[in-house]
């Protein structure tokens, strides 16, 4: 028998929850929707809901996630890092018709524009010409439209090896303020938070620390969404206590949104005293042999590399003397 509670181990997989069910209420409930206790909502704020409860057959419930990272070389009950989660969640979308996203983890401190474009615009078939399918409406007589797929960007990065440099502090502060911000997955070393905003040289997060019984379905399938929602002002810290080892993301939902995005980061990158956490290029390098890590084949990497790229918030940093 599995584990009973995730008290322990969970609050990476809870904060990958977090930021990516905030993805999912911008793609299916637009970004200005706000919950408003006792109000009824719509069906589609109770598929969201449906998404993350704690049951195993629900697309990013705990357990999904749990056994997903088992891939990933985590076995159950193992905390996740940054890194960890965002792969994992990238290879759950796969089983999530109903948002139909593109996901996409930029590696190496670098986003690529053109790799992201080309995985946003693809072929999508319609069911029956003229009715929705998947939040899309097909028109026409064709058997194929062309659309752009919302995407999630999520970029795994290292701010400093034991302590955030404080270069990148102002950087970030920066991408938690663009409207396509959905905030950053991090914490302090072994103990998770997300991050959604801040004040002053304070960062505003979200805490996943408080345990509670799992929610169930009531008769009708209804769900009491009461503890799904912070009922308290969120907590603070100082980002000087900020763990290195970090995760930002980022939701596009049209490639106007994309194009704009790129705008924000390229004005980010001349900022004076501010360090860029990544790199934003046209063209994927040379030297990269594939952009996207799912794709990944033992002829571009062998084992050991391909272990090192998806746990690189594990490595062991050591400084070297000259």
């Amino acid at each position: 028998m599995g584990p009973t509670s995730d008290a322990g181990w969970g609050c990476m997989l809870r904060c990958g929850q977090m930021i990516f069910a905030q993805a999912l209420v911008c793609r299916h409930l637009g970004r200005e929707w706000r919950w408003r206790k006792d109000c009824r909502e719509k069906d589609g704020y109770f598929n969201v809901l449906n998404a993350f409860i704690d049951k195993k057959d629900s697309c990013y419930s705990i357990h999904q996630i749990a056994q997903m990272g088992v891939g990933e070389g985590k076995s159950i009950g193992q905390w996740y890092g940054p890194n960890t989660v965002a792969q994992v969640l990238k290879k759950l979308t796969l089983f999530d018709s109903w948002s139909h996203l593109t996901v996409h983890i930029a590696m190496d401190n670098t986003v690529v524009i053109d790799v992201i474009k080309r995985m946003c615009a693809q072929d999508h078939p319609c069911d029956v010409v003229g009715t929705p399918n998947n939040g899309f409406v097909c028109e026409g007589d064709m058997d194929m439209v062309l659309k752009w797929k919302p995407l999630v960007l999520l970029i795994p990065l290292r701010l400093g090896l034991s302590e955030i440099n404080k270069g990148y502090i102002e950087t970030l502060k920066h991408c938690l303020m663009l409207p396509q911000s959905l905030g950053v997955i991090g914490g302090k070393p072994n103990s998770a938070h997300y991050f959604i905003g801040y004040v002053g040289e304070e960062l505003i997060y979200l805490d996943p620390h408080t345990t509670q019984p799992m929610v169930e379905l009531s008769e009708d399938g209804l769900i009491s969404d009461d503890s799904f929602h912070c009922q308290h002002p969120p907590c603070r810290m100082q980002i000087s206590e900020l763990d290195p080892s970090i995760a930002v993301g980022f939701f596009c939902n049209t490639e106007r949104d994309f194009d704009e995005w790129c705008q924000h980061i390229r004005k980010m990158a001349q900022l004076r005293e501010a360090l860029p956490m990544f790199e934003l290029v046209e063209r994927q390098p040379s030297h990269f042999c594939n952009a996207d890590a799912l794709s990944l084949t033992p002829d571009c990497f062998d084992t050991k590399k391909l272990e090192r790229f998806f746990d690189s918030e594990d490595e062991e940093f050591e400084i070297l003397s000259l």
